[in-house]
């Protein structure tokens, strides 16, 4: 991936997630219940405390336990650390066992958008949602865009300010977080409405 991505206004985790495909898998595993700035700054408070190398190999290798511990350490990589420690221990491992180590091989070597929704719903953690709208971050900021891309995102594929995948700088965070919040407020009005 050769782009510079602005997701967390943090310069050193913006480019750790620039330059590292694991990096981002694990900021979009962990991009729930949290800021999504937050959520991907945690690769970067991870890779800081991680006894080697921030990779698949290293992480899959970490005792779950080492591992929580590292989650838990003020301040706190997420809201639900044993959790999410074990997602991301899952993820690393799945990564090992089925793409070589290599984060970056899920989408590389995926023949269209509907494969690429395929390799991304077999990660542990990665459901419909996750997956669509990490194709839409490859698709607008990564450069990565396989043929059908932009049917297996769905709408974070348009223009818009849906997800982490429009986030350029500030201005873009807030506008997303602005439209989550509408979409937040129309669902429970509905909701309220059918009751």
């Amino acid at each position: 991936m050769e782009t510079t991505l602005r997701l967390t206004g943090d310069e050193q985790a913006d480019r750790l997630l620039s330059e590292d495909g694991f990096a981002l898998l694990v900021g979009m595993l962990l991009d729930q219940q949290i800021a999504m700035e937050v959520a991907f700054l945690g690769p970067y408070r991870l890779a800081e405390r991680l006894d080697g190398p921030f990779d698949p190999p290293t992480v899959a290798a970490t005792d779950p336990e080492e591992l929580e511990s590292l989650f838990r350490t003020k301040p706190a990589i997420h809201r639900y650390p044993g959790s999410m420690a074990k997602r991301v221990h899952a993820l690393a491992t799945h990564l090992v066992d089925h793409h070589g180590g290599e984060a970056a091989a899920v989408w590389e070597g995926a023949e269209d958008g509907a494969d690429l929704k395929r390799r991304l719903q077999a990660l542990p953690g990665y459901g419909d949602q996750k997956a669509r709208i990490f194709i839409a971050l490859l698709g607008k900021q990564c450069g990565v865009r396989p043929p059908g891309w932009e049917e297996a995102a769905a709408e974070y594929a348009e223009p818009g300010y849906r997800s982490i995948a429009d986030v350029l700088d500030e201005e873009t965070l807030q506008r997303v977080r602005e439209s989550k919040q509408a979409a937040k407020a129309a669902t429970k009005a509905a909701k309220a409405a059918g009751a």
